[in-house]
């Protein structure tokens, strides 16, 4: 047996060959149970592609052939069980008649092994996702590890589809229509305890007992447990269509059907052959065969291949990060430090005085309240955010992190102090939003260590960080960053250092439109109604408010400096009055029990023209960035955007939208605005360039 293998401590095996297979491996043991285990070759992850599915089939004859008392389908994999479908194969699904065959075959194969002569168990640790749920609630029964690492759940929403494995008929039937459609809606994962209450385990024991409580299962028939008799009552015929219809509405306030098709096809589905699993079964292959071809989808899955090439920038680790050093507690300092350690870390916290640390360290224990459940993990987490009013961190740290008040001469002075108290071999790291790291590098003996990691607010939510090299940092550091960063399960971006970035580089003209809008005496309300129609998280001027406009006005004041063009006074006519938006109660909302603008305005505006001015802004600058290589190719630029700024995901990104929308007709576009609006719908110089490779 290989080391995997070892995963499964049982007694002595007999190998049984499966000829021309080379991703499952089956064994007996001298009880008379077979363990089959699932090994993709030449991979980290168990994944089921077409040749894990088709080997499959072989495994099942050559269990059916032993007469075994029983069965365990287990992974030999450390990471976990199956993370799901092979998601490369997506891009060649492309005929839904052809893809509804594929699926229907799948759909036989796990009724081959849901309806073998004898018990199964699907016996699971680490993650369990996707296809690989569905795998196993294929088999009688199933068991799994309760240590936090073990996740089960459908994340299939999440790139536009549903299941289609058959988990949208058998999670139902185990869990329940209401349960196990708000998994399949929501994309969300639970651990094996709540696995076990929603229905979907039978038994959740800890990873020495695992390989009993499969013996347990395995070796006797069982019943299955079924959902009690009022969590089966909306499946009822007459309840299916008024669930689903309330259902709907949940889902319609954040995924209009327009922009995500998924959640509304899977409660047609529900809805229609709830009560009929053969013709669900159908229905379910049908459905997500025809969900496969359209944009939505297609989008997603390319952002989800994006989010896995971000990460792989976090993989040269080389020495890990183990004690973390922030300077300012502020909101970004604070949160970042929490975040460090909720995800493992130790952390020393730095401010000018006392009263500037209390407020994050309530935030901190705020956030461990809400993301952490065990009582013990949570003081943990407490005891590894650890104060530190003089900086004696700064000596031990592996990556001291500064976060102080964006103002050159601050952090200059502050980091000459920190580089003669530092490790030689630490990280220097900024969290500068907006200046060059050249400027504040100049002040170090050695500029080549300094780093930007820039996070976005708020920090618990936002997943990418951008790894921001000037000149002269050093390659090894970025990538140590960029490491870093992927070890707090964030996403690192790697970035050239220019006032804003990636990020804030592109989102200030789409603010800047927004402001100007306003001050033609267009509505507040109208405004963000019409980018959240376009498919965006917030309208821009509730995002202004959320980040504070104060600091909106400073980014906007260096982005205007070093492009040219002006601040709209309507935003410096605020700060002026110190209507810094939600941390001041008012800005351009009024932030009482319930939020309202602070003024109405006039409708009049197509909302086409609103939307192609706040939009189109944002795309050019985007070419601009692309054009200047402020990130490496125009996929960083879009996957950049959706994970920075939530810009409208099922979109792919601004310059993927500008593609889908056609070239020349952005072009003519901005042509028209410029006429209209002035100068700064100018279309960049790299549109040509960009326009050649679109084609």
């Amino acid at each position: 047996m290989s080391r995997d293998d070892r995963l499964v401590d049982t007694t002595p095996m007999q190998v049984i060959e499966l000829p021309g297979v080379e991703h499952w491996r089956l064994h007996r043991d001298d009880d008379k149970l077979l363990w089959l285990a699932l090994d993709c070759a030449g991979a980290s992850t168990n994944t089921l592609s077409a040749a894990v599915l088709g080997e499959l089939a072989v495994a099942l004859d050559a269990a059916s052939e032993a007469r075994p008392r029983g069965l365990v389908l287990h992974s030999a994999k450390p990471n976990g069980f199956a993370a799901g479908a092979d998601i490369r194969a997506f891009d060649d699904m492309l005929d839904p008649d052809q893809t509804a065959r594929q699926i229907d075959e799948v759909h036989a194969l796990f009724a081959r092994l849901e309806n073998l002569p004898f018990p199964t168990v699907a016996r699971v640790h680490g993650f369990c996702l996707g296809g690989g749920l569905e795998l196993a609630l294929a088999c009688r029964h199933v068991v799994a590890d309760d240590a936090s690492a073990t996740r089960l759940g459908f994340p299939e929403i999440l790139l536009g589809i549903h299941p289609g494995f058959g988990g949208t008929v058998r999670s139902i039937r185990q869990c329940g229509a209401l349960a196990a459609l708000d998994l399949m809606l929501t994309g969300r994962a639970v651990n094996a305890r709540r696995a076990r209450a929603l229905g979907l385990v039978d038994r959740a024991v800890p990873r020495r007992h695992l390989d009993a409580a499969a013996r347990h299962f395995a070796g006797m028939w069982h019943t299955r447990r079924e959902p009690a008799w009022w969590k089966q009552a909306v499946s009822h015929g007459l309840l299916r269509p008024l669930t689903a219809r309330a259902l709907r509405h949940v889902v319609a306030r954040k995924a209009p059907e327009q922009h995500y098709p998924a959640p509304y096809a899977l409660l047609r589905l529900w809805a229609r052959h709830g009560g009929d699993e053969t013709r669900m079964y159908r229905a379910e292959a049908r459905s997500i065969a025809e969900l496969l071809t359209t944009s939505t989808s297609r989008n997603l899955v390319r952002l989800f291949m994006l989010q896995e090439r971000l990460k792989g920038f976090g993989r040269e680790a080389g020495k890990p990060i183990r004690h973390v050093h922030v300077v300012g507690a502020g909101t970004m300092g604070g949160d970042i430090a929490a975040w460090c350690a909720l995800r493992g870390l130790q952390v020393t916290l730095q401010d000018r005085g006392a009263e500037y640390l209390g407020g994050a360290v309530r935030r901190a224990h705020r956030l461990f309240e809400r993301r952490v459940r065990d009582r013990y993990e949570r003081l943990a987490a407490r005891d590894r955010l650890v104060v530190d009013l003089d900086g004696h961190g700064i000596g031990r740290a592996d990556v001291v992190i500064e976060a102080i008040v964006e103002d050159v001469a601050a952090k200059r002075a502050l980091f000459r102090a920190v580089e003669a108290q530092a490790r030689p071999d630490a990280l220097l790291a900024t969290n500068t939003s907006s200046i060059e790291l050249g400027e504040i590098a100049a002040a170090l003996d050695d500029p080549a260590r300094l780093v930007g990691v820039h996070f976005f607010n708020p920090v618990a939510q936002m997943q990418l960080v951008e790894i921001v090299s000037g000149g002269a940092t050093r390659a090894a550091v970025a990538a140590r960053a960029a490491a870093f960063v992927a070890a707090i399960d964030r996403l690192p971006l790697p970035a050239q250092s220019a006032p804003g970035f990636l990020v804030n580089r592109v989102l200030s003209p789409y603010l800047q439109e927004a402001f100007s809008l306003l001050a033609e005496g267009v509505d507040t309300a109208y405004i963000d109604e019409t980018a959240r129609a376009f498919g965006m998280p917030m309208g821009p001027l509730e995002l202004a408010d959320t980040v504070g406009l104060d600091i909106c006005l400073h980014v906007g004041e260096i982005l205007a400096a070093a492009f040219g063009g002006e601040v709209p006074g309507v935003l410096r006519e605020q700060v002026t009055r110190g209507r810094l938006g939600v941390k001041s109660k008012a800005g351009f909302y009024e932030h009482g029990k319930r939020r309202r603008p602070a003024a109405k305005g006039r409708r009049d505006v197509a909302a086409a023209d609103v939307r192609d001015r706040l939009v189109l802004r944002m795309v050019n600058e985007a070419v601009a960035c692309l054009r200047e290589g402020i990130v490496a190719d125009a996929d960083l630029v879009d996957v950049g955007m959706v994970f920075g700024t939530g810009f409208a995901p099922f979109r792919g990104g601004p310059l993927n939208y500008a593609r889908e929308r056609g070239v020349s007709e952005v072009l003519t576009r901005l042509r028209q605005l410029e006429a209209q609006h002035g100068a700064r719908f100018a279309a960049d110089s790299g549109w040509d360039g960009f326009g050649r490779d679109a084609q």
